[in-house]
């Protein structure tokens, strides 16, 4: 007979199981650890965010110093666009062509800071503006121009900057 008092546990014994399962409770296999906050993404999310914080300040700068009149060509956009592509174009020669650098130099200055100085959300809004205000020869010139230097701009740096390293390496090897 029972008294309802509660048996205590023994080894030989377990536990009931959890409310919400049905089973014995499971074991957790032996792998490997999941990483550490600072080895998984979180640092590369804060090398991004930092980056474009700069690339923006860098980018709004731009525009308070060679403002765009209402209704004229963008030039400042156009600049901004064409520089920011080619120092894409060389950052990525440089990376290539050098070795790995740390784990956050590329997001930090290519899709932080250069990708928050490039501004083709603000060459989209130009072009319809520029329509809208019944401009629409200077908005096909802002899509070809912006289109032709960003990607000129991009491949001219890029093959510059992969000459200048090789040939350098040359150099060093052969002195």
């Amino acid at each position: 007979m029972s008294t309802g008092a509660p048996r205590p546990l023994t080894a030989a014994t377990p536990g009931p199981a959890a409310p919400h399962t049905t089973g014995p409770p499971a074991k957790i296999p032996a792998g490997p650890r999941p990483p550490a906050p600072w080895q998984g993404q979180w640092p590369v999310v804060g090398a991004v965010s930092i980056g474009g914080g700069i690339g923006a300040a860098a980018r709004y700068g731009a525009g308070l110093l060679w403002p765009t009149a209402p209704g004229t060509f963008p030039a400042t956009t156009l600049l901004v666009n064409v520089v920011g592509c080619a120092l894409m174009g060389a950052l990525m020669a440089l990376i290539t062509e050098r070795g790995s650098p740390h784990r956050l130099l590329r997001p930090f200055l290519g899709t932080g800071i250069l990708g928050g100085f490039t501004t083709f959300s603000t060459y989209a809004v130009d072009i319809e503006h520029l329509t809208a205000t019944g401009q629409p020869a200077l908005a096909v010139a802002c899509l070809a121009a912006t289109l032709l230097g960003a990607l000129t701009a991009a491949w001219a740096a890029l093959a510059g900057t992969r000459y200048v390293l090789t040939r350098r390496g040359r150099g060093r090897r052969s002195a």
